[in-house]
Order: C-alpha cells, then sequence, then structure tokens
C-alpha cells in the first residue's frame, strides 16, 4: 500500500505540475504572431508537456489513487471530506480536458483568448490543489 500511496503523491506532482505550466506556455503562445517561429515553439513545448507528462500523470494520479479507495478500502464515503475531494479531483480533470481544447485551439492558430485570460486561469488548479490538501489532511468535515 505505501508503494500505491507514493506512486499516487509522485503522479499528483507531475499532474500538478503540467496544469500549473501548461497555461504559463499559454500566456505567452497568445502574445505571439501566428504562424511565426515562437508559435510554432510554443506548439511543441504545450503538445509534449500535455501528451508527454500532463495527461499521462493525470491517468497514474486516477489508477493509483482509485487503487488507494477501492484496492485498499482506506476511504471511508461517509465522511464529507472525501466528497468533496472527489468533487475537486472531477473539475481538476474538466479543468485539463479543456487545457486540452485550448491546446488544439492554438495548434490551429484559431486562438481567441487574451494573455489576460490565460493569466486569469493560471491560477484554478492550483486553487484546487490547496482544497484537496486541506481535505485530505485536516479532514475538516
Amino acid at each position: 500500500m505505501e508503494w500505491v500511496k507514493a506512486l499516487h503523491i509522485l503522479s499528483v506532482i507531475a499532474w500538478m505540475a503540467g496544469m500549473l505550466y501548461l497555461p504559463r506556455l499559454f500566456v505567452y503562445h497568445a502574445d505571439a504572431e501566428k504562424g511565426g517561429v515562437q508559435s510554432e515553439t510554443f506548439k511543441v513545448m504545450e503538445r509534449r508537456l500535455y501528451r508527454g507528462i500532463t495527461t499521462p500523470a493525470m491517468i497514474a494520479a486516477w489508477i493509483f489513487g482509485l487503487w488507494l479507495a477501492f484496492g485498499f478500502g482506506l476511504v471511508d464515503f461517509s465522511q464529507g471530506w472525501m466528497w468533496l475531494k472527489a468533487l475537486m479531483v472531477l473539475i481538476l480533470s474538466g479543468i485539463h480536458g479543456y487545457y486540452g481544447r485550448i491546446l488544439r485551439d492554438f495548434a490551429h492558430d484559431r486562438n481567441t483568448r487574451s494573455s489576460k485570460f490565460f493569466r486569469a486561469i493560471n491560477e484554478i488548479p492550483f486553487v484546487i490543489a490547496i482544497v484537496i490538501v486541506i481535505s485530505v489532511v485536516v479532514k475538516p468535515f
């Protein structure tokens, strides 16, 4: 069980790193000239980060998390903190999918959002991570 827990934590760290860095790339990409060298470089960086690190890490976090919850029976679903954590993980997964859509828009030079928009959404995954960590560690309810 300790190995699964360690792998879950490492997967979450990698997932969050990607979820925090990808919108920063979007900030700079939004200001780059469409079709320019800088824009094409951002496309490669975004694709590699999303497909090579962030998505595999998300999948691993889900697998190890579900394994901990159901394989070892670590979770008591009668406690409210677990439901809050589950909701936040679902929201974070939805944001992950939304980032994928943004990535496709940039890949096809169809982005219509400003760098200010991406600066604003950059902090959302971290706020969700704060709620998840407090829920799991403090178990406030």
